[in-house]
């Protein structure tokens, strides 16, 4: 099927390999730089120029990253989060008292941080640093796209919080374990993924529910492609998107389903100005996916692991990834 793919168009020979020398969990470009999350203590920093810089950030294992254009941030067993710039300098921003596992962390606006260690969820900025106590484990943090508000996802539903504000969070309810989150560009919805192979939502206006299911694996991977007309997701043997362009998002509407293969999509990356989505599939194929007529590229074969990372600069124009084998590399499209 891949080279039948291949016949149809290939960005392949584009391809510029990098050893990363360990399982890749993370990828983010700050501006053009591309920066490589390792699964253990380190960061690859692969300039477009010289040599890859492996940077030390961890004294263990990395359970959780993000980033924004400036920073990639990590988080670890040892109790810490790290803020890394694309020159390679390191700064702690987060240390747990009692040196807990941090598993979950995500960027904010003017630099803010947000990580959950166990039930504790904490926002740190320039100015304060506060924390919240949740009846179970955090499964995943998200800021709105406007304004200092945190989604903390648990165990029954999600949490909403204002952490300038003195007021308890807002709950969001559905029965289940909530593993991620994310907001919708606009901030109107709010997505988890479940334990189960589905995902929930929420119209955060008005709390009203909707449920995203039919999936043949639990989702690991989601993203709102430009506009945030669509959410495309993992967890099938194709691309899953569904519908967020009208007031009532997905409900009672069915998914768009591209990219069909005998493989599991792993991990999805939205270009950042075009419809078109970055595929990664377990066995290690890329595809490129136009979302207007479903028309596909493959910017990759497949390997001897599963894409465990992908991200796209800035403007669009270098597509970064990489696999749970240590095997990456970046695909100049311009």
């Amino acid at each position: 099927m891949a080279d039948e793919r291949a016949g149809a168009g290939s960005v392949v020979e584009r391809v510029r390999p990098i050893d990363a020398g360990a399982g890749v969990v993370g990828l983010y470009f700050l501006e053009r730089t591309p920066v490589f999350v390792l699964g253990e203590e380190h960061l690859l920093i692969a300039r477009p120029e010289g040599e890859p810089q492996r940077v030390a950030v961890h004294a263990g294992g990395i359970l959780a990253s993000a980033g924004d254009h400036a920073r990639v941030l990590t988080a670890g067993d040892d109790g810490k989060v790290v803020s890394t710039d694309a020159t390679g300098q390191t700064r702690t921003v987060v240390t747990d008292a009692k040196r807990r596992w941090i598993d979950r962390v995500a960027a904010g606006p003017d630099g803010a941080v947000a990580w959950a260690a166990g039930k504790t969820a904490g926002v740190k900025t320039a100015k304060q640093e506060k924390t919240i106590e949740l009846a179970s484990s955090a499964g995943g943090v998200a800021f709105a796209p406007r304004g200092l508000r945190l989604a903390v996802a648990h165990y029954n539903g999600v949490s909403l919080w204002f952490p300038n504000a003195s007021a308890a969070p807002e709950a969001l309810a559905w029965k289940g374990s909530h593993l991620d989150v994310s907001f919708s560009p606009d901030g109107k919805f709010l997505v988890t993924a479940m334990q189960e192979a589905s995902l929930h939502g929420w119209r955060v206006a008005d709390h009203k529910d909707m449920r995203m299911s039919g999936y043949a694996a639990k989702v690991r991977s989601m993203g709102w492609t430009v506009g945030g007309k669509w959410l495309a997701t993992s967890g099938a043997e194709q691309l899953i998107l569904w519908p967020f362009q009208g007031k009532e998002g997905p409900m009672g509407k069915a998914p768009k389903m591209l990219a069909p293969y005998e493989q599991r999509v792993a991990i999805v990356a939205c270009h950042p100005q075009q419809e078109v989505v970055a595929v990664g599939y377990e066995d290690g194929m890329v595809l490129l996916v136009r979302l207007v007529d479903g028309a596909e590229i493959l910017a990759r074969k497949p390997g001897a692991a599963p894409v465990s990372a992908l991200a796209w600069d800035a403007n669009g124009a270098i597509l970064g990834f990489g696999t749970e084998g240590g095997e990456a590399g970046l695909i100049n499209l311009a």
